[in-house]
């Protein structure tokens, strides 16, 4: 039975890529919980609208958690899954308290914005190690994080 994994991706490059991508999964689920949170919560004019467009955003984060965990596990390493080590890894912040709907936005706007610069960190690592595979999860994630900030900031015009 062969357990060694031999993909053309060192141990080390596998490992570094990993923990990049264990940071995007954090911030990923991060984004993915104060998201549905702002969907149960949100109030006011703008509710009915606020209220589909973060069901459609938490849905498409949901989805993405797999492939990201997926991604760590086939480099041979353990996808984070807990709360405290999500704490830990993720560059989001929890927000305290149900905001307003327009500060909502904003705080998602931060969030996705710091979803992108996790991925565009992780992007020279994976580069590095010539994982062409990460590199492809990494820019459908940039792709989507991008448009969800420029869909949210719009809505502050």
């Amino acid at each position: 039975m062969k357990s060694k994994i031999d993909i053309g991706i060192s141990e080390a490059d596998r490992k570094n890529v990993a923990h990049c991508l264990s940071k995007l999964l954090a911030d990923s689920y991060t984004l993915y919980l104060k998201t549905h949170n702002f969907h149960w919560n949100v109030e006011g004019p703008m509710f009915q609208t606020l209220h589909v467009m973060f069901m459609g955003q938490y849905t498409e984060l949901w989805n993405a958690l797999d492939l990201i965990a997926e991604r760590i596990r086939a480099l041979g390493h353990y996808a984070p899954g807990s709360y405290s080590e999500f704490v830990k890894l993720s560059s989001i912040k929890e927000h305290k308290g149900v905001p307003k709907a327009l500060k909502m936005v904003e705080e998602l706007i931060e969030g996705h914005e710091a979803a992108i610069k996790t991925i565009r960190t992780a992007f020279p690592q994976a580069e590095e190690a010539k994982d062409q595979t990460t590199m492809d999860v990494l820019t459908q994630r940039l792709d989507i994080h991008e448009k969800t900030a420029w869909m949210l900031r719009s809505l502050l015009k």
